[in-house]
């Protein structure tokens, strides 16, 4: 057995030995392939939980609750709306900390409503590379990390996911809404708006993998290599100009370093 699969059968054995367990499913990647293992060990023993607020995008839950009952899972929807706690939209830099408490301390109720003796979570071995202060939330709650436990990286959970024939092996990476914002850069409902039509609006158009991160009156775009050169087709700048204006930007930028995962806490380093 090679090593790809040998995380698999040892991911398989963790799971089996809880029991039965409540998923944190945001319907990405990562919860989607944790949510199946878990339904594919358990059974009716698995509880999926999914948070609906102003900075997960409604493609994004259609998405999740479409899943769940396509393959007959339970799923919990559960209202987590981060800027009714004190103090996130200010954005401070422990934002993702007090959103996870929150969130995750109301999945732990439903768990125990539904008897399910464990909450899990699916960060990737990869984030423990990242500022990721949520992580802190999750240690501090008792919530269980099975793809982090047993060395998953994201690019092993898109292998696998393919292998299992699930549509999200090759989707986008997707953060909440809340990360396109500079840290001190006040979060409100009309901001949250703005940057997902016009991430919606580049989707439509056929980019892949992108963030429009919020810059006051300038949105700045990251995108992928294939996202580049889409960018150069005929009219297409002026498309996205005209209909960013429309949002309410007046200025649109282009990002030259391109998508990266967490890029605003790049500033944390400096």
């Amino acid at each position: 057995m090679d090593a790809l699969h040998k995380k698999y059968e040892e991911l398989r054995t963790y799971i089996e030995q809880l029991k039965s367990v409540a998923v944190a499913f945001s319907g990405g990647v990562d919860s989607t392939f944790l949510l199946k293992v878990a339904s594919d060990v358990l059974g009716g023993n698995v509880v999926a939980v999914t948070a609906r607020s102003l900075s997960f995008p409604k493609r994004e839950l259609d998405e999740a609750t479409a899943f769940a009952k396509e393959n007959n899972i339970a799923h919990v929807v559960v209202d987590s709306e981060e800027l009714d706690i004190e103090g996130f939209s200010k954005n401070p830099v422990n934002r993702c900390y007090l959103c996870k408490t929150e969130l995750f301390t109301k999945i732990k109720k439903i768990a125990g409503d539904r008897g399910a003796a464990n909450v899990a979570e699916a960060s990737n071995i990869d984030d423990n590379g990242d500022y990721r202060p949520g992580l802190k939330a999750v240690a501090e709650l008792g919530i269980l990390s099975p793809l982090r436990a047993v060395g998953l990286t994201k690019a092993e959970i898109r292998e696998l996911s393919r292998e299992l024939g699930l549509r999200t092996w090759n989707k986008q990476s997707f953060a909440c809404l809340s990360s396109r914002f500079p840290y001190g850069e006040s979060i409100t409902p009309e901001r949250l708006t703005k940057i997902d039509k016009a991430e919606q609006f580049l989707l439509d158009l056929g980019f892949h993998q992108v963030r429009v991160r919020y810059h006051g009156d300038l949105a700045r775009i990251e995108t992928d290599e294939k996202g580049f050169d889409k960018m150069l087709e005929h009219g297409m700048r002026q498309r996205i100009d005209e209909e960013f204006r429309r949002i309410g930007f007046n200025y649109v930028a282009m990002d030259l370093k391109g998508y990266r995962t967490g890029s605003m806490n790049e500033t944390l380093q400096q």
